[in-house]
């Protein structure tokens, strides 16, 4: 299969070229054949270069599906560069996290699908190999299949420094807390939304790129946060801000991704990391309450920053079963 490698954010490529080989290599291990375009290792690409990629990409009719390299922080920046109508329908699939979710919003609402997750350098580049869990989300995405989303014992938030790259060094895996289920019980089905908080705030601050709060009725809300850790106050906020604006009740169900508690500014232990996770926690709960009660919400789903990550159908159905504890993705 031949699939697009792009860096519509962050010039990670150019940076940690190292890391950038490895993801290639390991997905022609995988059977996939990565093609990268101009700005795919270029450190300097202009917001409208980044788009003719992206465009470029989706039109080549050779190429299968679309993968981000990372993440970033100006993919807002690219969205206007871009010709809707070229991207309009399209039917192969874009996947990337965190600064991706700009990418992801704008497709949803063109009718393109995407799947939340799988950067090639920080999954396919992982050190030590793809985490198992993380290989069969993506192969299963791949496949357009189903998937049974289950809890790993445990994961890991704390990522090796790219700068002094060994792919073989050993990620530092800990006990995985279990998912908490909250609202009330019953099953709920509905197309997937959202991505990565701070960046659906850079979107809501933006007001360009969102369809109107009924398009999105029914829906199964999914976020995470990002290794900038942000605190309790500022994810409370910004729960706030979407149920004032009418858009949080919309949703049937929500799924909120194990948060991301250490980055290298910030090596918290365990007793910290567990402070910050149970405060997010209590933060999203607060907001729920206040805007949309009883709705079903799973805490700590691992399809965020941290490892392993499954990979979230953007648009895709998603299955909460509350009563079961079961949570089922269709790609």
């Amino acid at each position: 299969m031949k699939v697009a490698v792009l860096s519509p954010s962050a010039p990670s490529p150019a940076i940690f070229p190292a890391v950038h080989e490895v993801a290639l290599e390991r997905m022609r291990g995988l059977g996939l054949e990565p093609v990268e375009f101009p700005t795919t290792r270029a450190e300097r690409a202009t917001p409208e270069e980044r788009a003719r990629d992206i465009e470029a990409a989706f039109l080549d009719p050779t190429i299968e599906a679309v993968f981000a390299t990372i993440g970033g922080d100006d993919q807002l920046k690219v969205l206007p560069h871009l010709n809707l109508d070229l991207l309009r329908g399209c039917k192969k699939p874009f996947f990337g996290h965190s600064d991706n979710s700009n990418l992801h919003i704008l497709l949803h609402s063109l009718g393109t699908p995407s799947y939340y997750g799988a950067s090639t350098m920080v999954q396919f580049g992982r050190a030590s190999g793809m985490h198992p869990t993380t290989r069969a989300s993506i192969a299963a995405a791949l496949a357009g299949a189903e998937l049974e989303l289950t809890e790993p014992a445990e994961y890991c938030d704390e990522e090796l420094d790219w700068r002094n790259y060994d792919p073989n060094a050993q990620p530092q895996l800990q006990p995985a807390e279990p998912w908490s289920w909250h609202g009330r019980e019953e099953r709920v089905a509905g197309p997937g939304w959202g991505g990565n908080l701070e960046i659906l705030d850079f979107q809501l601050r933006a007001g360009r790129w969102l369809k109107p709060n009924e398009a999105f009725a029914g829906h199964v809300l999914f976020l995470e946060t990002s290794e900038e850790l942000p605190d309790a106050t500022y994810v409370y906020r910004v729960l706030m801000g979407i149920g004032e604006r009418g858009l949080l009740q919309e949703f049937a169900a929500v799924l909120w991704a194990r948060p991301k508690a250490w980055n290298f500014a910030q090596h918290n232990g365990p007793e910290e990391k567990q402070a910050y996770i149970g405060a997010q926690r209590e933060a999203v709960l607060a907001a729920l309450d206040e805007y949309h009660p009883g709705v079903p919400l799973v805490f700590g789903v691992d399809f965020g920053h941290t490892d392993p990550q499954y990979c979230l159908p953007y648009g895709g159905r998603i299955e909460l079963d509350s009563t079961n504890r079961r949570i089922t993705v269709a790609y």
